[in-house]
């Protein structure tokens, strides 16, 4: 049988078989089979998650044929698409008509469907995250339903949807909203960290979009500050791209965590060396290239939510736990603020939220520094991201989510048999129970 493995090689199963749908119709025929024949059923697009969300043991569902951009309704602001288009492709297309998606994350390898279910997000005090420009989705259901949810055709459904683990059918197609299309100029600059703590909040207020790095061991961070602007694109010239982008960002960076993964005391050193060449740099270019950066080195990630007015005092705990790592780390601490939105399992339901993200280096050790980040996040009420590493589970989260009962309500009702759950739902969720159908029928 197949073996399946996700983008960092560190989560893998074997399907009992893997289906590569062409259309909405091979679909829902795939759903369809695999539930009359009592398999689970799971939909997978770039493998980008760093949990097992993805993973089955039953039929796995490679989205990539269902890539097509079905309707696109500038007036409106309104694009229509199948759910297994790339983040990059839809960008690209829809510039094509004078659009642009209002805020995207740093990667920009995912499936549509894979990014809005686990929650992605971007930075922007003032922006929501992906699935917030959700305008309708079509979910596969197990008996081959193609269910609209919407304003106008299911309600109540939406804010369920919007962020549902894949827990609720198969996105077949998303409709999105898209306002007209803008370039961002971004800076980059190095400022103490100090510095950086005290202005975080000015900082996070004072940019459109705005992000920080920081490496362990170290006491500067890598601001960067983005400005949306109607001005037509300035790209630089391809080697100077090539030369910041892939060269420095890329190679120079795999090179020292290779390093560090061959010498671990030497991290510190070398964290300290690259933090002493940061310098400022300038890009202008189409919204969705300067929002999404090239990610060649493979490593493992967490990211937590935690509300915004605990930034300053979360951030030098993180970096404490950071430096008392064993092995040391050498990856940065990214910090990132969004507005809160609506979406019943959004880590930023109804606040707004900073998010913490920790990495790791593939190959080393991580779950001790990965836990000890984690009882951070926990004092705090975090939330962790849906597609990245964390150790919770459906009894230390359900607390956490105003609206957890009601999205189980919604799940015992458009799956009721549990076609759609897997090792991960079961254990961030709960199995399907007899109570959460009743509740939904009620």
């Amino acid at each position: 049988m197949p073996e399946w493995r996700n983008w960092a090689g560190d989560q893998r199963c074997v399907p009992t078989r893997i289906e590569r749908p062409r259309d909405r119709g091979d679909l829902i025929e795939s759903v369809k089979r695999a539930a009359d024949q009592g398999l689970t059923v799971r939909a997978v697009g770039s493998g980008h998650s760093f949990t097992d969300v993805a993973c089955t043991g039953g039929v796995l569902l490679e989205m990539g044929g269902l890539g097509r951009v079905l309707d696109v309704q500038r007036d409106a602001g309104l694009v229509k698409v199948e759910g297994g288009i790339g983040l990059r492709a839809l960008s690209e297309l829809i510039w094509g008509h004078g659009v642009a998606l209002e805020n995207l994350g740093d990667i920009d390898k995912q499936t549509i469907s894979g990014a809005v279910a686990t929650g992605t997000h971007g930075t922007g005090s003032r922006y929501r995250n992906v699935s917030s420009q959700i305008q309708a989705m079509e979910l596969v259901l197990p008996d081959g339903t193609l269910l609209e949810v919407s304003a106008a055709t299911q309600p109540e459904l939406v804010p369920a949807a919007r962020v549902g683990l894949g827990a609720l059918g198969v996105i077949a197609t998303v409709t999105l909203r898209t306002v007209p299309a803008f370039s961002i100029r971004r800076t980059d600059s190095p400022l103490p960290l100090g510095e950086t703590l005290d202005r975080l909040q000015d900082l996070a207020d004072g940019s459109d979009h705005f992000e920080f790095y920081v490496f362990p061991h170290t006491d500067v961070a890598l601001l960067r500050q983005s400005e949306r602007t109607d001005e037509p694109p300035d790209p630089r010239h391809p080697a100077i791209d090539f030369g910041q982008e892939v060269i420095l960002e890329n190679w120079v960076m795999g090179a020292i965590v290779r390093a560090g993964r061959l010498m671990p005391s030497r991290i510190p050193k070398l964290s300290r060396l690259v933090a002493s060449r940061l310098a400022t740099s300038v890009k202008m270019d189409r919204s969705y290239r300067v929002f999404a950066s090239r990610r060649m080195v493979r490593f493992t990630e967490m990211e937590y939510a935690i509300p915004r007015r605990h930034a300053s005092e979360a951030i030098p705990r993180v970096l404490e736990a950071a430096e008392r790592a064993d092995p040391p780390v050498g990856f940065p601490i990214e910090v990132r603020f969004v507005a809160g939105d609506d979406s019943m399992l959004s880590p930023a339901h109804d606040r707004d939220t900073c998010y913490v993200a920790v990495h790791q280096y593939r190959g080393m050790a991580w779950e001790g520094y990965f836990r000890s980040v984690e009882a951070i996040m926990d004092s705090y009420g975090g939330r962790p991201h849906w597609g990245k590493r964390h150790f919770q589970t459906a009894a230390t989260l359900a607390e956490r989510y105003p609206l957890w009962e009601d999205f189980l309500a919604a799940r015992a009702r458009l799956d009721p048999e549990g076609t759609f759950r897997n090792h991960y739902l079961d254990r961030v969720l709960g199995p399907p129970t007899r109570s959460a159908l009743q509740a939904a029928q009620t």
